[in-house]
């Protein structure tokens, strides 16, 4: 019996996202032909589109439908000489000079808003940036699904979205653009979304990653997310009153409220996975993008702490299935483990 505590790496696929997946595969046009299967492929298309536009707040935004977030990021980044801050996944890094700070609880400070590319939420701590207006670019994707947003009320020109952090299809991502903004096409050819984006749509994601939108949204209103937040609540409280010492992560500011990012030094992150891997749960040591990467988490080092604490961090991550047996499954586990490595390190 496993215990999958990863969602923040990816999310089981939704009942609702496979059915409509399933549906889309007797959908055989091409959604660039003129025919009647070509015009049905172009309606699934252009439904499941303003599915995900209604679900992110962004009626009257351009959505373009890109293979995944890091495709979105390199679209809206690339070539624009943007600045952030060693916070962002690497797919954002890549593209930016990372010149502004972060503070202990990986806040980070914003001096010019209209050249900053700024998450909603980090993928490791959990922690939530106050979005300033004129923002360049906010990458959204793991906030998505978990917190309600419109994007239309964010202030950013641009946001980042993946479908498989939401219990949509691997594959799949989005870049949301303020209408009227001018960004150069990567990938050149049939002139496929709107200009931006060209290559055959990927129609059975798309209705997957709508579905999964949808799904999502009722979550939010039916209080999934508050649950997850009393059960990484209880977990943090189990963890700290056996050991008040235990190094909660961002704890400090408001964070996604499935998120906890637990450091013990000296006990690597990378040998923390493998035993609780052992022991059947599914944790990572930081982003699952850079997973297999012996190295201390630059988030970590970012807010200031220390290379031996950095790379002594673990990611819990709770879904709405997850269960208060499975959260305690795993408190009692991981105290005993730390226990013996408290004896050996002794």
């Amino acid at each position: 019996m496993r215990t999958y505590l990863d969602h923040n790496a990816t999310t089981p696929l939704r009942v609702k996202a496979r059915d409509a997946m399933i549906a889309a595969m007797d959908v055989c046009g091409n959604p660039s032909s003129v025919h009647a299967e070509g015009r049905a492929a172009k309606a699934l298309v252009e439904k499941s589109r303003q599915t995900l536009a209604t679900a992110l707040g962004a009626d009257g935004a351009d959505i373009v439908f890109t293979s995944s977030a890091t495709e979105a990021a390199a679209l809206a980044l690339m070539g624009r000489n943007l600045v952030g801050s060693d916070v962002e996944h690497d797919a954002v890094r890549s593209w930016i000079d990372s010149d502004l700070s972060a503070d202990r609880n990986g806040i980070v400070t914003v001096k010019d808003a209209s050249q900053t590319c700024l998450q909603m939420a980090n993928s490791e701590t959990g922690v939530l940036q106050d979005l300033p207006p004129g923002l360049a670019v906010s990458d959204v994707t793991q906030a998505f699904g978990k917190l309600p947003i419109a994007f239309n009320w964010l202030g950013a020109d641009m946001a980042i979205v993946s479908a498989h952090k939401l219990g949509g299809p691997k594959g799949i991502g989005a870049l949301i653009m303020k209408r009227g903004t001018d960004i150069p096409a990567q990938l050149k050819g049939g002139g496929q979304e709107m200009g931006r984006r060209a290559g055959t749509e990927n129609v059975i994601g798309i209705a997957g990653f709508a579905a999964a939108a949808s799904a999502a949204m009722a979550d939010l209103e039916n209080g999934t997310w508050q649950r997850v937040e009393t059960l990484r609540d209880l977990l943090e409280k189990r963890l700290e009153t056996a050991d008040p010492e235990t190094i909660f992560v961002g704890n400090g500011a408001k964070r996604l409220p499935n998120t906890s990012c637990i450091a013990t030094p000296g006990w690597k992150g990378e040998t923390q996975v493998m035993q609780m891997d052992l022991a059947g749960y599914a944790i990572s040591a930081g982003s699952a993008c850079s997973s297999g990467k012996v190295k201390s988490s630059n988030v970590l080092t970012a807010m200031g702490y220390d290379e031996v604490t950095a790379s002594s961090a673990i990611r819990v991550s709770l879904g709405p299935e997850t269960t208060e047996q499975d959260v305690m499954g795993f408190a009692d586990k991981w105290l005993a483990l730390k226990e013996k490595f408290r004896a050996r390190a002794a």
